[in-house]
């Protein structure tokens, strides 16, 4: 019996191709719903709401220190904060997300479009990353450049095949 066949290195990228613009599409649709939310909601449900799912932590677990924090942060979120938090949701995942539509409908110039656009979010999560210190931006930083890597395979094979269609006509 024959042993089934290894995917080429091409197939795997591109399956991590369209799994990473599956995902990015996902996470941007969340945050430019997110954004739309913040913008719709008036400012005292979205406080009774964080403080309706973090009082009972905090009851039970005094030292709950992320349901603390969430506390104090949204006793501290006023409505120009709300706005401006809204509006960079919005339109940080309305980008991302036109990117993603655009690389899956396979447009050529949106490649290197998407690699600048993903190369300036990678320079400010690591800008970001040198003041607050947190490891989450660093992650992000990582998966944007992974896509970023991913994006160019996927533009260079794109080319080719146009190429060769362009040839056989």
């Amino acid at each position: 019996m024959k042993a089934p066949a290894r995917p080429s290195k091409a197939r795997v990228l591109h399956w991590l191709f369209e799994t990473s613009l599956a995902i990015k599409g996902l996470l941007c649709s969340a945050e430019f719903l997110a954004g739309l939310g913040l913008l719709l909601t008036p400012n005292a449900p979205i406080a009774r709401l964080l403080y309706w799912l973090t009082h009972y932590q905090i009851a039970e677990h005094p030292t709950d220190t992320l349901a603390a924090w969430t506390q104090r942060a949204m006793e501290g979120f006023p409505v120009a904060t709300q706005d401006f938090y809204g509006w960079y949701l919005l339109l940080h995942g309305g980008l991302k997300l036109a990117m993603v539509v655009m690389l899956w409908a396979r447009i050529l110039w949106a490649y290197p479009a998407a690699m600048v656009v993903l190369s300036g979010f990678v320079i400010y999560q690591l800008f970001e990353f040198q003041h607050s210190g947190s490891p989450f931006l660093l992650l992000l930083a990582f998966f944007d450049l992974m896509m970023i890597a991913l994006v160019w395979q996927e533009y260079k094979a794109l080319k080719v095949k146009r190429r060769a269609k362009a040839a056989a006509l």
